[in-house]
């Protein structure tokens, strides 16, 4: 993909242009855990948003995606585009705008290879290819973190909705073989390493979507903020889910009601969960990793409820499967990927007795999606390979 970006740009504006990516990611623990200012432990992955973008004159940018094969012409002076890909880039602009960076007019073309559709964030990916592009043609540098809340503010001001900052912050700064560990609230984070040797992360695509997703998960985060609530009428210092542990909030069950209380010890157990976890993965131990991701499932499916029937049936094979270490469902739930962590020796069976088994009872071929953990935002060395027809491609 990035050479057919940088192809269209050749043949769209001519030469001169920089190539940029920004990946899309995976999260292998902490779900609900962001806005309840948890933590959360997302990877980069090797696919991508590429761009090919140079400064123009004037204070006009023309932009062409090759994914929805179109272009438009933006200045933030202007009402923002009716095209839902060209509003996250309007918005980027604008939110770099009001962090007082100077933003060049610039002509470019923009593709992926992310796979839609599937919770790779691929929405992140194109906020951070800009934001970090755009950051570095200007004068005035933003910060990765800076670059990350501009992201976030895209998102909330531009396309609606109120989502966290992982996706953003892991995408601006992921590292090869490395998990970061993000603090939701102060923004901490810590890369850690992973390196599953004989092991592999596969995501099983569960090809529904469930029309709750909206309302259930306004609902679950009123609960929680309900819980919230009652405990700081007693402990006034308490502010966050993350503030509460298991004894305090037992304590205060009385108060609750059933669901609220299961909302909430959920989110406090999922904290430990992948703190635990997190110091596994730095003794290398990956089966009590994934024996972490099973819980985070369990937790999910039974505490949270946010799975569905179909994740739960995928991550049921998982669990028995002899050589699958780990296993859970991500992202807001209701539909969408089952993310696992198989042996290398087992997973060509396994992922075909899933393709079997849910075929069978569910009349669909769930899609699968090789992980690998990458590299973040990057500017690509311009290291040019000659073909035959004597195009130059860039290659990172």
């Amino acid at each position: 993909m990035k050479n057919r970006v940088f192809e269209e740009f050749l043949a769209r504006f001519g030469s001169g242009a920089r190539l940029y990516a920004a990946p899309g990611r995976v999260n292998l623990i902490g779900e609900h855990t962001d806005y309840n200012g948890g933590f959360v432990l997302p990877g980069a992955i090797d696919r991508c948003i590429w761009l090919a973008v140079r400064p123009a004159a004037g204070r006009r940018s023309r932009i062409w995606s090759v994914d929805f094969d179109e272009g438009i012409e933006l200045n933030i002076a202007d009402e923002p585009p009716r095209a839902s890909w060209a509003r996250y880039i309007y918005g980027v602009v604008s939110e770099m705008a009001r962090r007082g960076v100077d933003v060049p007019a610039f002509d470019a073309v923009f593709g992926g290879d992310i796979p839609s559709g599937a919770g790779l964030s691929s929405s992140a990916a194109l906020e951070s290819v800009f934001a970090f592009a755009l950051n570095d043609l200007s004068e005035r540098k933003l910060t990765p973190v800076e670059l990350a809340r501009a992201g976030q503010m895209t998102e909330h001001r531009y396309i609606g909705v109120r989502c966290g900052i992982m996706d953003q912050m892991i995408s601006l700064l992921g590292e090869r073989d490395r998990v970061m560990r993000l603090d939701c609230r102060s923004l901490e984070y810590e890369m850690i390493p992973f390196r599953p040797e004989g092991c592999r992360l596969v995501l099983i695509d569960s090809m529904v979507s469930h029309s709750l997703a909206g309302t259930e998960y306004n609902l679950r985060r009123s609960q929680c903020e309900r819980g919230v609530a009652i405990i700081a009428r007693h402990v006034p210092r308490v502010t966050l889910l993350r503030d509460v542990g298991l004894d305090m909030l037992d304590t205060y069950r009385s108060e609750m009601d059933e669901w609220v209380y299961r909302r909430c010890r959920y989110v406090i157990e999922e904290n430990m969960r992948l703190l635990i976890g997190c110091d596994r993965l730095r003794s290398g131990d990956y089966a009590g990793f994934g024996e972490k991701m099973f819980e985070s499932h369990r937790g999910l499916s039974q505490e949270y409820g946010v799975s569905c029937g179909e994740l739960d049936f995928i991550q049921e094979i998982a669990r028995g499967y002899d050589g699958v270490l780990g296993s859970r469902m991500m992202g807001g739930g209701f539909g969408g990927c089952v993310l696992n962590l198989v042996s290398d020796g087992a997973c060509e069976s396994f992922l075909d007795e899933v393709d079997r088994r849910y075929a069978a009872r569910y009349g669909l071929h769930p899609r699968t999606i090789d992980v690998v953990i990458g590299g973040g935002a990057r500017r690509l060395e311009e290291e040019e390979l000659y073909r035959s027809e004597g195009i130059p491609i860039f290659v990172a």
